[in-house]
């Protein structure tokens, strides 16, 4: 009878035992309730003790949590819609805070809030700047601004936003086509003012060094005028040299000259007298010139 009634009340005792103690992990913090009330709070891992069935323990995440966004449509200032979302960092930082604001709904309970709030925000910001600012290197200091507003609100349920990313920021499909004709307009329109500027600049490449052929070429017949001229004076002032030394070996080789020129093969003719004075140097050793001259007439 006695083993009947001390097994069960060993297994009752074992039973009370074990739902008294409770562990706390390294990454998770705790709330010990009674009655719905807050009366421990756990934030070092560890072993502790509750009253059994009269106290419950509830666990948080003491890690670094995550928020995805659901994309939404924006419009700037400059009216031109954008779709975004964003991507957040959050942790509990005050859990009792955060019990009384969100009660049993948790860390669900403070992903929904925090979504209405980051939303709210990306509105906020990114309404009251154009849209070059939201698609250019300006977007950090907007994102840090939406997190700001963020954190200032997340305050109030005892939860410390880190970070808001923005992870998209597109057109809407139905402006993209729009979008892309009207920057292939500015692409084209810009090769065509730079094609202009090129020919343009070959025109005046072009023309200049025409200009300069021009004047190479002028000056090298100048040049070739002078020598030329240089040359004829400094060979007629040989010849008259030499006309002066000798007039009658002067008057030899310009016959030669004539004769040269003058007796060459083709097809033209020349009739003269065999008596003319053009065949004086041909009559024969001795004969011609001064000498023929002096000959008396037969």
């Amino acid at each position: 009878m006695r083993s009947t009634f001390i097994l069960p009340a060993l297994a009752l005792v074992g039973a009370l035992v074990a739902s008294s103690v409770y562990t706390v992990d390294e990454r998770e913090r705790v709330l010990v309730l009674q009655f719905g009330n807050i009366v421990a709070v756990r934030n070092e891992p560890g072993l502790g003790f509750k009253i059994p069935f009269v106290q419950e323990v509830v666990r948080y995440e003491d890690r670094i949590l995550g928020l995805f966004t659901q994309e939404m449509e924006v419009t700037p200032a400059d009216d031109r819609r954008l779709v975004v979302d964003a991507f957040a960092r959050w942790r509990i930082v005050d859990l009792t805070r955060f019990r009384e604001a969100l009660g049993a709904g948790g860390v669900d309970q403070a992903q929904l809030r925090l979504d209405r709030i980051v939303n709210a925000g990306i509105r906020e910001i990114l309404g009251s700047v154009p849209s070059s600012r939201v698609l250019s290197e300006d977007r950090t200091a907007l994102m840090n601004q939406i997190r700001d507003i963020a954190k200032r609100e997340a305050v109030e349920f005892g939860v410390e936003v880190i970070d808001v990313r923005l992870t998209r920021t597109d057109l809407p499909t139905q402006n993209l086509e729009s979008t892309f004709a009207r920057m292939r307009a500015e692409r084209e329109r810009e090769a065509a003012d730079e094609i202009a500027r090129g020919n343009e600049r070959a025109q005046q490449v072009r023309a200049a060094a025409d200009r300069e052929v021009v004047e190479v070429t002028s000056e090298a017949r100048k040049n070739a005028e002078i020598i030329r001229g240089e040359a004829d004076a400094t060979r007629n002032s040989v010849y008259a040299e030499a006309f002066g030394k000798d007039p009658e070996f002067f008057a030899f080789t310009r016959s030669l000259t004539a004769y040269e020129r003058a007796l060459q093969g083709g097809n033209s003719s020349i009739v003269l007298s065999p008596d003319s004075e053009f065949f004086n140097y041909l009559g024969g050793p001795g004969v011609g010139g001064a000498a023929a001259k002096a000959a008396p007439a037969p």
